[in-house]
């Protein structure tokens, strides 16, 4: 799923940002893309695709001074996976990273616009850094800004948030998916989704819990909950990065079998309506003259798409057949204009 990473410090963010996303490749991801604000200038490069495609656009990018960096590996729930859709996104001088689903955003987005505001994304995001301008209009300073917008969200996030209102800043908030704060004694902050991205950058990290927020600057470390403050209780992070990963099972194997029900969850965030099960990317009849289903798949995914292919006989009524992968490509296969093919993959390749 998708991944977050921040950094505020003098050091090449860059460079922190991009490795920081390599340690959360192996969750899959779509798009990616970082953000540095350095003084009163955003710089923001986004890429489709593998990481090494971010890496080229801004291979020539060099910060200075102490700076703020957020970034982003995407999973597309909303709109299709392109750079206009890949985070961070933007308002007119703050960007802004997320995980999760903002369950509310199509109401947000109706009244920003009736506002003026325009939305260049197909994305839940953008509605958080664009109500956050917006709320700047009427609070005294951007945190009280920035309470405010999380104020309207509802669903599931983790979000950071820069911008030239406020310089060497970065706020944080979580709620439902997963973020963690790390420091050093240089002075430095990291944020990640995972602790696998700040293993050999810093030592003490808090995970945060539901309902946190804050922000952190050159000098402080702000934590709240519940408009309270909350103690800076920091734990010492795991020293090998492959034991983070697995999140202390044995084998990935293991570790992949009892987090199925998170992915599940995951998964249907946003697509499971209380009536209808959604999917904006698709026209409303693309099923209708569906007379077929076919699922393409090798290893665990083909064990996977018999499973479900039970399933979508028992309840669509259609004929399901399904197809070894490495077999498949060596066909002449009988297909028609009405099958619905589905290929399965559980290493994205």
């Amino acid at each position: 799923m998708c991944g977050i990473v921040g950094y505020l410090g003098e050091n090449s963010v860059k460079d922190i940002l991009i490795d920081g996303l390599r340690e959360l490749e192996y969750r899959g991801y779509d798009s990616a893309g970082i953000a540095v604000l350095n003084h009163d200038d955003i710089a923001v490069y986004k890429a489709v695709g593998k990481l090494v495609n971010l890496e080229q656009k801004a291979k020539s990018y060099v910060s200075s001074g102490y700076c703020a960096g957020i970034g982003h590996t995407r999973w597309a729930t909303h709109g299709k996976p392109t750079e206009l859709n890949a985070h961070p996104h933007l308002g007119k001088f703050s960007y802004v990273v997320h995980n999760g689903i903002i369950e509310n955003y199509q109401e947000l987005k109706t009244e920003l616009q009736d506002k003026g505001v325009e939305f260049l994304s197909q994305t839940d995001t953008e509605v958080i850094v664009h109500l956050f301008e917006q709320e700047l209009k009427t609070n005294s300073n951007s945190f009280e800004a920035f309470k405010a917008t999380l104020s309207k969200l509802q669903g599931a996030y983790a979000v950071l948030l820069i911008s030239t209102a406020q310089d060497k800043t970065i706020y944080y908030a979580k709620h439902g998916s997963p973020m963690i704060l790390g420091k050093n004694g240089e002075h430095e902050k990291f944020f990640a989704s995972s602790d696998t991205a700040l293993i050999g950058y810093c030592k003490d990290a808090i995970y945060l819990e539901d309902g946190d927020y804050g922000y952190v600057d050159a000098n402080s470390i702000k934590l709240f909950n519940a408009n309270t403050d909350r103690e800076l209780s920091f734990t010492q992070l795991p020293e090998s990065k492959i034991s983070a990963q697995k999140d202390g099972y044995r084998f990935f194997m293991e570790k992949e079998i009892y987090e199925q029900s998170d992915v599940i969850s995951d998964t249907l965030l946003g697509r499971v309506k209380d009536s209808e099960i959604y999917f904006e990317e698709l026209e409303e009849n693309f099923f209708d003259e569906v007379n077929e289903i076919i699922t393409c798949a090798c290893g665990t995914s083909y064990h996977s798409a018999l499973a479900a292919s039970y399933l979508f006989e028992r309840y669509s009524k259609i004929r399901c057949r399904v197809e070894i992968g490495s077999e498949f490509r060596y066909k002449e296969p009988l297909l028609n204009k009405n099958s619905l093919f589905i290929t399965i993959s559980q290493s994205g390749e």
